[in-house]
């Protein structure tokens, strides 16, 4: 028995399989109801460790801080200051490390309800979290939670449920996610530019200076992204955020990629400058922001049916604003799947995470 070569789909539901079904979860070892983690600020917890050949399928969890309702609470960003880690074969870098509210589909320590195929956030007002990438793996797999908080516990719950094969095959990749952010983004002044010059005039022939979603080497496919904005131009002017061209190059290829698009929202499957909470299987608006696109905008484009295959690398971009003009707060998640070794990366210090405001 292997991974074999059927999906989950409702077509493929009757198949039958020898894989053997597993869990873990926070449920209460004594029998009794508190069916949870308290995990100490400032600790480290293993959600998971689990030998393989195998693959996780679905995560759930919701967190809760039991001080939040206090006067002076802390520690109210915490979707931003909690980390999720795994770690594949004992490699000796994670190749998940995102922080809990952004892994799960939202920026901004928020959440909200939305449905999308891969990822969900689920009433009461999104704080259940779901997540349906599957996950294959060889020998090992270790999921970490990571409290970055300053000095409240939380309270979490979680199932892990997995899958047992009796073989490992060679041609899965293993699931891979990564937080960037730029805060604020190098866009230029202004000036004596008017609206119309600043926000959709002037030329990008390069790519250079493109927000960076992902860069990888190795062979694999990108399957999506989460991108999170917060608009830093404070104007009564036409103030859309999202003239900026989506550019993927890879391989190594030069400009033009052979995938370059036409708009931020052109990208992520909406169309002019859409203002509306809107959530599809694979494409979605969970924030809109406010009034003129003001404050914080959250959304999210999922290659399920076209993931985008490189064999040597991958660099995913998106202009911030047209010809990188803008310079506003990115922070994005990409996804997807590739070989081991991967290029080691890391994560932005807490308080470089944190929003803004609240």
């Amino acid at each position: 028995m292997t991974y074999g070569n059927y999906g989950s789909s409702l077509r493929d539901l009757p198949r039958l399989r020898a894989s053997k079904r597993r869990r873990i979860s926070s449920y209460d070892r004594t029998g009794g109801n508190e069916d949870r983690l308290t995990v100490e600020a400032g600790t480290t917890v293993t959600l998971a460790d689990i030998e393989g050949p195998g693959s996780i399928n679905h995560i759930w969890c919701t967190v809760a801080l039991p001080m939040q309702d206090v006067p002076d609470a802390k520690d109210l960003d915490y979707l931003r200051k909690l980390v999720l880690k795994i770690t594949w074969e004992d490699q000796e870098h994670p190749s998940v490390l995102v922080p809990l509210g952004d892994f799960f589909g939202m920026g901004h320590a928020k959440s909200a309800n939305f449905v999308s195929a891969p990822l969900q956030m689920s009433p009461q007002d999104g704080k259940s979290f779901n997540s349906w990438f599957h996950m294959p793996f060889a020998s090992r797999a270790k999921v970490e939670l990571i409290s970055e908080l300053s000095s409240e516990p939380v309270f979490f719950y979680y199932y892990i449920d997995y899958e047992e094969f009796g073989a490992a095959e060679e041609e899965l990749g293993y699931f891979h996610a990564q937080w960037r952010s730029e805060r604020p983004t190098d866009g230029v002044p202004q000036g004596t530019q008017s609206n119309r010059e600043f926000q959709v005039e002037g030329v990008n022939d390069t790519g250079d200076g493109n927000y960076v979603i992902l860069d990888a080497v190795g062979r694999g496919h990108y399957v999506g992204c989460v991108l999170n904005i917060r608009n830093l131009r404070e104007t009564s002017d036409w103030n859309w955020y999202g003239e900026g061209d989506d550019m993927i190059f890879i391989d190594g290829e030069s400009f033009p990629p052979t995938l370059h698009g036409t708009g931020t929202e052109d990208y992520f499957n909406t169309a002019w400058c859409p203002t509306q909470t809107y959530h599809a299987p694979y494409h979605g608006i969970t924030m809109p922001g406010g009034e003129n696109w003001s404050g914080e905008i959250s959304l999210y484009r999922f290659h399920v049916e076209d993931p985008v295959t490189f064999t040597e690398s991958i660099k995913v971009t998106i202009e911030h604003g047209h010809a990188n003009k803008r310079s506003d707060d990115f922070s994005s998640v990409a996804y997807w799947y590739q070989t081991l070794p991967h290029r080691p990366f890391g994560l932005a210090p807490v308080e470089e995470r944190l929003p803004f405001s609240r």
